[in-house]
């Protein structure tokens, strides 16, 4: 029978259609081939695209300030964007910000071994001896008491910051806590205080509240710095100098921003490099004034460039619907199963308070937490410079300089390296179409900690095997001066240095990736909150370094010491085993916060809630 044109024509019609619906479906396997669970049991697309399609490439060239097609993102080179100047004033915050805790509690009332002090001692100062709570309280430049509540609190003012009232008045609120707790530290240090006792009371009171104000401080500073940048899409552009077009990567903007961010922190830091011998020569009052001056500086720019800022306004009841949100998850062992949608179409009538986008977000947030569950084995490593490796210094011939100097080695390295990483290897890297992205990252980040520990143990053993106390430091006839003090033994103090590179080369890879991490990954409402929980890793760590303390005497601390670098090492390939097809879903997880644009100046929050709520009615 023969076929007329129109006949012709359906057919083929039809057969262009089945062809089509069949090269669906095989894409559509293939993407379900590859699809990964969450923590929770859903399942999460992966990003990784398949072949590009002719359609990608003639297409032609994006216009200037769009987002790429995915041609472009397949061949162009990806950069970073300028920062905004209002990132820089949030940074300066965090700077004045930083301050320290010397030997205040270990040196004697009297003065007899130097800088009147409250005269606890060693294991007073480094938290080793149980005898008293008190104690408890003290931590050799760190605390390990002080280090767990101050990460603890940082949930508290992500709660106060996300459903009441914004990152901004909370930041404002705990700096107001934060500067009466140094007021109180620095009056109780005052040698009239020292001499009538009050100074003990005073130091563990000034902690306590301090901690609550830094911790308010910690888990919102870090979301409200990147908050200043306002793109949330990738974008085409050409650079003037050399005419090449390139991408805007936002992922790439964050990453550099918090660079800049950890930087600033540890600036802040070298106040180490005077803290010592204003406590050595003019007394420990003179250290914590300077903290308390520079803390004002910090307030003072907070108040006075508030109309600069950009802000996010408080989202209500965002947390507890969270977690409304993770019991129906749990109840129906699917991740889906909060979304209205699903609800719609499972008969559930009940109405919820959130949309389908909240919960991909909150999908999002738990592989983020599911990933900081690694994170504390990192901070047993970072937690030995502020303590042990001070003791370690102790043992070695410092030629006049404080053994609590050698700590300026740290943040002195991060300083030196951000810029070298930012502007010289990361950029290379780039260029070769090689990007560390965020899980790479932490595992290069295990792997130094543990090579920094393993370092250790090596000048530990080097210590143990030099006179004149060998593997009894600081302990022996041998080695007491004529005038009664303890002499080290023979190792110059410098041998330390290379431990402290190699723990600042490990904070600017996992630590700086936690905060970028804790940011991109958590709902748009949820920033403060989801960052204290990553915060709040920083706490567990200090708990198990607590319950190292039986092992950080002479001489089985050189086996502690290896122990950690070990279990660093074997965290860093589990790490990269479980997590590293995270790397190529990050595009796809970025993709959620594509519409998030909201901007607004210190004032517009009870504008935009009253709205909210007016819609929401």
């Amino acid at each position: 029978m023969r076929q007329t044109p129109i006949m012709a024509q359906i057919h083929e019609g039809d057969a262009a259609e089945l062809h089509a619906r069949m090269h669906d479906e095989a894409a559509t396997a293939n993407d379900d081939h590859k699809r990964s669970l969450d923590m929770t049991g859903g399942s999460l697309p992966v990003a990784e695209k398949g072949d590009l399609q002719d359609v990608d490439i003639q297409v032609g060239e994006t216009e200037e300030g769009e987002e790429p097609n995915e041609y472009e993102k397949k061949t162009l080179r990806r950069i970073g964007d300028k920062f905004p100047k209002k990132a820089y004033l949030v940074a300066l915050v965090e700077l004045c910000e930083r301050f320290t805790f010397q030997n205040y509690i270990n040196n004697n009332p009297d003065g007899t071994d130097g800088t009147p002090g409250l005269g606890l001692g060693h294991a007073g100062a480094t938290g080793l001896n149980n005898k008293t709570m008190e104690y408890r309280f003290a931590d050799s430049n760190g605390k390990v008491f002080f280090q767990f509540f101050c990460y603890i609190t940082p949930i508290l003012g992500a709660i106060v910051a996300d459903q009441y009232i914004g990152r901004y008045k909370a930041i404002l609120l705990f700096a107001g806590i934060y500067w009466v707790g140094l007021i109180i530290l620095w009056t109780t240090a005052l040698p009239m205080a020292i001499q009538d006792g009050s100074s003990l009371g005073g130091y563990i009171a000034a902690i306590i509240i301090i901690g609550f104000g830094t911790g308010g401080i910690k888990s919102n500073i870090a979301p409200l710095i990147v908050d200043q940048y306002d793109r949330r899409v990738m974008a085409v552009t050409t650079l003037k100098e050399t005419g090449e077009r390139v991408i805007l990567d936002p992922a790439i903007t964050f990453q550099r921003i918090y660079m800049m961010f950890y930087a600033c922190i540890n600036i802040g830091c070298l106040s180490l490099l005077a803290t010592p011998f204003m406590e050595k020569y003019c007394g420990f009052w003179t250290a914590f004034l300077m903290c308390w001056l520079m803390f004002c500086v910090a307030v003072g720019v907070l108040i006075f460039c508030k109309n600069r800022y950009v802000v996010r306004p408080p989202q209500g009841s965002v947390i507890t619907d969270s977690f409304k949100a993770l019991g129906l998850m749990i109840a129906n062992f699917n991740t889906d199963a909060p979304k209205p949608s699903w609800r719609s179409a499972n008969g559930k009538t009940k109405i919820v308070p959130w949309n389908d986008h909240f919960i991909d977000e909150l999908k999002r947030a738990l592989r983020a937490c599911k990933v900081f569950c690694f994170y504390p084995i990192f901070w047993v490593c970072y937690g030995q410079f502020s303590s042990n490796f001070v003791s370690q210094a102790a043992q070695m011939q410092g030629h006049g300089m404080p053994n609590d100097l050698m700590q300026n080695f740290d943040p002195i390295s991060i300083i030196v390296f951000i810029p070298i990483l930012d502007k010289l290897v990361y950029p290379a890297l780039r260029k070769a179409r090689v990007e560390l992205k965020p899980i790479a990252r932490i595992t290069i980040g295990f792997c130094l900690a543990g090579l920094c520990l393993a370092y250790a143990a090596i000048v530990q053993h080097i210590i143990y095997s030099a006179g004149p106390c060998y593997k009894n430091p600081l302990d022996c006839p041998a080695g007491t001066a004529a005038d009664g003090k303890a002499l080290p033994n023979h190792v110059h103090i410098a041998v330390q240095t290379p431990a402290y590179v190699f723990i600042g080369l490990a904070e600017i890879f996992i630590s700086v990736t936690g905060l970028e991490y804790a940011y991109t990954k958590a709902p748009t409402s949820m920033k403060s909150f989801i960052q204290s929980l990553y915060l709040f890793t920083s706490a567990i760590g200090s708990a198990l370094n607590e319950a190292l303390v039986p092992a950080t005497g002479d001489p089985d601390i050189m086996w502690m010491y290896t122990g950690i670098a070990c279990a660093s090492v074997i965290v860093a390939a589990i790490f990269w085993l479980t997590f590293h097809h995270y790397d190529a879903q990050e595009e796809e997880m970025n993709k959620l916060d594509a519409h998030d644009s909201f901007l607004a100046k210190p004032g517009d929050e009870e504008k935009d809630t009253a709205q909210r709520t007016v819609s929401t009615s």
